[in-house]
């Protein structure tokens, strides 16, 4: 093991003869540890969209490097929980024609901000939650009045932005990070380019990005374009996932022994991120401490949710597209990550022959879809691919008419699987994403539930059997209601089965 030979390595030949040698080794693992930990950190800081690693592994280079900001944040020390906004802001003023051409970016000046995160730390440093605030938010900005919440950044920088989030989250935002997403392009870069898959097809002309359904390994630039773009039904909603996606690959790839054991490699990622961060002043004098903290933290450890949304077709008074909070899922939402709380609820791992690869037919067991647990997740929301596993033509076309009809979100043409024997409708989905699945297989009476871990979106497999659509309504939980009933998690998925795999 890489580590095994780090420790041999760092021993030093002689000294008491009572332990010198072990303590030579011990000081090696824990100088191992400390690296490892400091990535972790930096990589939660600063890895949406345009990456962060190594802060303080050479403490006073970090602290030159790091630009500090007064962002008006909550006062409070590198102990307990803490709440970090993390702004992403697309700044090109000092980018050169030929750069500008190269991204395909317009030749607009100054700063905006591009991405919204709320990074919670637990109490005791090994859980991190992140949360995407989608851009389009349409909120009340302190002493401006109605506006997309991006706006707050453009109005009064970071402390307005600040201020905006405490007031829309009712969250205490204890420190701030922000990061240019164009430094994202060098970050990528230096770890060799990033895994990624689309379960639909992406045609950009803005970014001359075009992706069909599947897995790719991405340099910078292409990293960069696929993280921003809206070519896709959902628009900034897809973006979100993307950039969590994104976001999840760059951290495991970060904490992977190919960049740990290749100082070439650690170095390149080390100074390509210092270049983007800038940070409130507390955070900039203790963020060593805080990345001691966090050296247990992996991708286990970490998830990430998107604020809940009642209306993402909201047309503003100025005109503008926006989206709009549903405010009861958004309360819960926050009051969970306030009380510390986990987002993630702890389920069995099933074994290899309980997951079926994407390409099995419908002979393994699948579980008859629930019907005694409420609905949660509305099929404005649900975006789905749709497989035709049968030999009846045009079967796949007209299941996808109907759940178009339904309200679901079918972005791309029905497509057929390799083997085409499957007798009942399967609705295939990833880890995290059972409260949407249910939705799909409360509107396909009958079909089966299939937890899968190597697709990355819902899959309705249409059968032979169980493909005829019914109408599913999700009602809104009124203030009272059900009172003593648990509340049903958010939405939400860990770092590791945000990771693409291989197919």
């Amino acid at each position: 093991m890489p580590g095994d030979h780090d420790e041999d390595s760092a021993v030093r030949v002689g000294g008491d003869g009572y332990g010198g040698v072990r303590i030579a080794a011990r000081r090696a693992r824990r100088k191992r540890t400390n690296v490892r930990s400091l990535i972790i950190s930096g990589s939660l800081s600063g890895v949406v969209l345009a990456g962060s690693a190594v802060l303080w592994m050479v403490p006073n280079y970090a602290a030159s490097q790091i630009k500090a900001v007064d962002a008006g944040t909550s006062q409070n020390t590198s102990q307990g929980a803490m709440n970090i906004l993390l702004v992403g802001v697309d700044k090109r003023d000092d980018l050169s024609r030929r750069q500008q051409n190269q991204l395909h970016l317009g030749r607009e000046v100054g700063e905006r901000s591009d991405t919204m995160m709320v990074i919670h730390l637990s109490r005791d440093h090994r859980k991190v939650t992140v949360v995407s605030i989608p851009r389009d938010t349409w909120t009340t900005i302190p002493g401006k009045g109605e506006h997309k919440i991006n706006s707050a950044y453009q109005f009064g920088g970071p402390k307005l932005a600040v201020r905006t989030v405490e007031q829309l989250t009712g969250l205490p935002i204890n420190h701030y990070v922000e990061v240019n997403v164009l430094g994202f392009i060098d970050v990528v870069q230096s770890l060799g380019g990033v895994t990624v898959c689309t379960p639909v097809a992406i045609d950009d002309p803005k970014t001359k990005l075009t992706l069909q359904p599947g897995t790719y390994t991405l340099d910078g630039v292409r990293a960069l374009a696929y993280a921003r773009t809206r070519a896709t039904a959902r628009s900034d909603l897809d973006r979100i996932d993307r950039q969590q996606q994104v976001i999840s690959a760059l951290l495991n790839k970060a904490l992977s022994g190919g960049t740990l054991a290749n100082p070439a490699k650690l170095g390149a990622f080390v100074s390509s991120t210092l270049k983007t961060l800038t940070v409130d002043n507390a955070l900039a004098q203790d963020l060593l401490g805080l990345a001691g903290q966090l050296r247990d933290v992996s991708t286990d450890d970490v998830s990430f949710a998107t604020v809940p949304l009642a209306d993402v077709n909201y047309k503003a008074p100025t005109g503008e597209s926006a989206v709009l909070w549903d405010k009861a899922g958004a309360r819960t939402l926050f009051q969970r990550i306030d009380a510390d709380q986990p987002l993630v609820a702890p389920s069995p791992k099933a074994s290899a022959s309980e997951s079926p690869s994407a390409g099995a037919s419908a002979a393994p067991s699948a579980s008859p879809s629930p019907t005694s647990t409420a609905l949660t997740i509305p099929p404005q929301r649900i975006s789905l691919r749709v497989l035709n596993g049968t030999l009846i033509k045009g079967l796949g076309a007209r299941t996808k008419a109907a759940l178009v009809a339904d309200g679901f979100m079918v972005p791309a043409a029905p497509g057929d699987t390799v083997q085409r024997d499957f007798a009942t409708t399967v609705i295939r989905y990833p880890p995290g994403r059972e409260d949407s699945a249910r939705t799909v297989a409360a509107a396909i009476p009958g079909a089966k539930l299939r937890e899968q871990p190597d697709v990355s979106g819902i899959e309705v497999v249409v059968g032979q059997s169980a493909h005829d659509v019914s109408k599913v309504t999700v009602a809104t939980a009124t203030p009272g209601a059900a009172a003593g009933a648990p509340t049903p998690l958010p939405t939400a998925r860990t770092a590791t089965q945000n990771i693409c795999r291989a197919h």
